[in-house]
């Protein structure tokens, strides 16, 4: 038991205590930098989980897809992209598998960067070096002369025949055989998600409020999607005819 005097000695230290804050050996380094590395940490898990592709959504590695597409200026279609990609193959193309045959149609085969939750618009651009911004449309050298259209340059007339300063739009439909069912975006174009087989989608530059068409390769999507199917393979373009024992065509794969 302790006697009076020891008793005395704890309650003066524990006086002398209160009101102090209490310190981590070595100042406040220690937990600034643990703090630190927690943070970071969850900030890894966070982007993990936003950039790994759901193996769950389609497109899968296995699928492929066609999409029918078109460039549009004010009221009538630009010339289609040139070139497979695949012969030889561009970095690009090896990376997505993602591709054109000169026919309007997006060739979707879908590597596992251009899989699930990536397969995204900008991919395609991506491989043709093709930029379409709310600050125009952009083509390379090899595409359509390198000509570009930017919205500042741009007049288009609207529906009243009166020329108006040009927007940047692209629309999308579900289905490219109908033309009923649409929706018009007006920025964040590389984001717009590929998750079905056969959309279209018309990336136009035009006055705002106007009427804008389905591309023309929208009208013989299942045919042209035979380009490049491999000899007794069916086509996955919903609607499209049976091509079992299809004529073998060496486009591409």
């Amino acid at each position: 038991m302790a006697t009076g005097s020891s008793a005395k000695k704890v309650a003066r230290l524990a006086q002398k205590g209160k009101g102090k804050k209490v310190r981590f050996q070595g100042g406040t380094l220690f937990p600034t930098v643990m703090a630190v590395v927690i943070v970071l940490g969850l900030g890894l898990v966070v982007y993990a989980r936003q950039s790994a592709p759901n193996l769950n959504v389609p497109p899968t590695a296995n699928d492929h897809w066609h999409i029918s597409y078109g460039f549009y200026k004010c009221d009538a279609f630009l010339p289609n992209l040139v070139g497979g990609k695949e012969d030889p193959p561009s970095p690009e193309y090896i990376k997505y598998n993602v591709h054109s045959h000169d026919d309007g149609v997006i060739h979707w085969h879908a590597s596992a960067l251009a899989a699930g939750n990536r397969a995204k618009l900008g991919l395609f651009f991506q491989t043709y070096g093709v930029k379409v911004n709310t600050d125009g449309i952009f083509f390379p050298e090899d595409q359509n002369n390198g000509e570009s259209y930017p919205v500042e340059d741009t007049k288009c007339k609207d529906a009243s025949g009166k020329e108006v300063d040009a927007q940047v739009q692209v629309i999308v439909w579900d289905r490219y055989d109908n033309s009923t069912n649409s929706r018009k975006l007006i920025t964040d174009f590389n984001n717009i998600r590929i998750d079905k087989d056969g959309m279209a989608m018309t990336f136009a530059i035009a006055a705002p409020g106007v009427d804008i068409p389905m591309p023309p390769s929208a009208a013989n999507l299942p045919e042209l999607g035979l380009v490049d199917m491999a000899p007794g393979t069916a086509t996955t373009v919903p609607g499209s005819p049976d091509t079992t024992n299809a004529p073998t065509t060496t486009a591409g794969e």
